[in-house]
């Protein structure tokens, strides 16, 4: 059974990812995974958290000698931050008597965030109860699962990257073909922008934010090279790759939209105008759909749009009502970013390896990594044998 699960809060003392089905004899290294959480951590726009944090993981299980030994991966990043939350976050109760303010309490829930939802749904008189654990601090645990699915891929020829396609209302201008490696491209940019005049402009509207005390919301678009064509299935409804992707995407924090494909787009054309056309050979003569079809990987490049909302918390605080005394009060402000978009598409990223990695495991199966790479090589051979030849036009 393929799985993953993550624990801790935003300023707890750490947070951990446990990755269960990775078969046995994959080569791993601590310094890969520390890498997707790097490029995490960056992008213009990003708040004083960035530069406290220096997140790394520690393996507790799963991993010996350098190889996956088949048993369930466990990884743990600590939080630097904790010293300066440990009376915030300790786990122990208060004192008898005691009044509780050195817990910082959250008590004016801010419009947009889970704060307000989630205190009522617990029956929490601290948001703060909430708001830890609903923080996008969560998505490093996820990244280093996203992480170890990127190394597995690799080892079937899938490549995923993404670059930022739009940033506070500055849309970039279409790149045809995209750069490869895309990563390498998009992570010179400090926004993940490959168009170097919307790149000015996007820093030029964030810089604006920041003064206004605002935030930004924009789009990536992830693309996964190399996909076989079958993942996925048009059997049963939770076996959908586009539905399993859609769902993926939309968990991570403040993602408010995703697309495949033409996307809503599709939606405005004539089906001539949507479909992708099949050539001798196979191939595709567009690829409209974004990879997908009928719930099931098509061969060609998978791309995914991803919309992320401005971040709930301001620095000019909106309107809420204090969950003490009833009254109207301005939102409380948590230390934030201006905008999170430019690691979110490393979030994508790693959310597109997790159901990547799921679905070949379901096709291809194999307790080893050798014997999952001789089942997919017998299916590459099988798919290549039903392949008509014919001129590709």
């Amino acid at each position: 059974m393929f799985r993953f699960t993550t624990a801790g809060e935003s300023h707890g003392r750490g947070l951990v990812a446990v990755l269960e089905g990775i078969p046995a004899g994959l080569p791993l290294a601590a310094e890969r995974v520390n890498a997707e959480l790097k490029r995490r951590m960056g992008g213009y726009g990003r708040g004083a958290r960035m530069k406290i944090e220096a997140d790394q993981i520690e393996w507790l299980a799963g991993v010996r000698a350098g190889e996956t030994l088949g048993s369930p991966i466990a990884m743990l990043v600590w939080n630097r931050d904790w010293e300066h939350w440990r009376d915030v976050m300790a786990p122990e109760a208060d004192a008898p008597g005691g009044d509780g303010e050195q817990r910082r309490q959250m008590t004016r829930p801010r419009p947009e965030h889970a704060d307000l939802a989630g205190s009522l749904k617990y029956d929490r008189q601290d948001a703060r109860d909430i708001l830890e654990r609903a923080s996008a601090r969560e998505t490093v645990a996820r990244v280093a699962c996203g992480a170890v699915c990127k190394v597995l891929l690799e080892q079937f020829g899938v490549e995923i990257g993404s670059h930022v396609a739009e940033l506070g209302g500055v849309t970039a201008k279409h790149h045809a073909p995209l750069p490869t490696p895309l990563n390498q491209a998009a992570d010179a940019s400090p926004v993940r922008c490959l168009d170097p005049e919307a790149e000015r402009e996007m820093i030029a509207r964030i810089d604006a934010a920041k003064a206004a005390g605002d935030t930004l919301g924009g789009v990536v678009e992830v693309v996964a090279l190399g996909v076989p064509v079958g993942l996925g299935s048009h059997v049963s409804w939770d076996a959908k790759l586009d539905g399993r992707l859609a769902q993926a995407l939309m968990s991570i924090p403040a993602v408010k939209g995703v697309e495949l494909g033409l996307g809503f787009e599709a939606a405005r054309r004539k089906g001539s105008e949507v479909h992708d056309e099949i050539l001798p050979g196979l191939a595709r003569a567009t690829n409209r759909a974004g990879g997908t079809e009928g719930g099931m990987t098509t061969g060609e490049p998978l791309m995914a749009r991803v919309a992320m909302k401005p971040i709930s918390t301001l620095m000019s605080p909106l309107r809420t009502v204090d969950l003490k005394t009833g009254s109207p009060a301005q939102a409380q402000s948590e230390r934030s970013d201006v905008t999170a978009v430019p690691a979110m598409g490393v979030i994508a990223e790693a959310m597109v390896a997790l159901v990547l990695a799921q679905a070949l495991l379901e096709k291809f199966g194999g307790d080893a990594l050798n014997e999952t790479k001789r089942n997919f090589t017998g299916y590459v051979a099988q798919v290549r044998a039903r392949t008509p030849k014919g001129a590709a036009s």
